[in-house]
């Protein structure tokens, strides 16, 4: 199920690691699935389960990030063609999750799986991961930097706090900064309410 970026700013995720197993003619497939929001922490990811089960044959993996799901990839690690990383992404994408990763690591049990059986085993694999994980709703957001003059403190805090927004990285001086994370469906409200009296600029 893909979600419906014209219709909504929520999308799925996971909060948390979960892991799932899968086993097959001697094979074990053992399988991570980790919440991420960006490429280098994914990579990092996938660098350091290589690391922890460097005696593993394959370290195959998938990712999917951002609201509209706009970064992926898959990659299948030394096994044939599309048997790996392409059925991980597709539990992924048929269960409607982004800002996710999901390795799996394979212990070859010295007997062949062939195609099919490659397919399967890390499909059932991911998909145990996912069942194991418990499912939230996130909201993107896009953030802005608010610069305004010190008098404008209390218009500024009044503003924030009818939209229930809450400032990070604030500086007070003559010229005041600080970062807000606006959900996208209400951009529109707080540019148009913010630009009298603060400058916004997106970062």
């Amino acid at each position: 199920m893909n979600i419906d970026s014209a219709a909504t700013d929520c999308y799925k995720s996971i909060s948390s690691l979960s892991k799932g197993l899968y086993k097959d003619k001697g094979s074990k497939f053992i399988s991570f699935a980790y919440p991420v929001e960006d490429e280098d922490t994914a990579k990092s990811i996938i660098d350091s389960i290589k690391k922890e089960y460097f005696d593993a044959r394959h370290h195959c993996w998938a990712y999917r990030i951002g609201r509209l799901g706009e970064k992926w990839r898959a990659n299948d690690d030394g096994e044939p063609s599309s048997t790996a990383g392409k059925p991980i992404l597709g539990q992924i994408l048929s269960n409607g999750l982004s800002d996710i990763l999901i390795v799996v690591v394979r212990y070859f049990g010295g007997t062949l799986l062939g195609t099919s059986g490659l397919i399967q085993a890390y499909r059932e694999a991911s998909a145990d991961a996912i069942a194991n994980a418990e499912i939230i709703e996130k909201i993107a957001c896009s953030r802005y930097l608010v610069t305004f003059d010190f008098l404008q403190m209390n218009a500024v805090m009044k503003v924030l706090k009818d939209m229930k927004l809450t400032p990070a990285d604030q500086q007070f001086d003559n010229r005041c900064t600080m970062t807000v994370d606006v959900r996208l469906d209400r951009e529109l409200q707080f540019n148009e309410t913010m630009y009298k009296i603060a400058i916004c600029q997106k970062v």
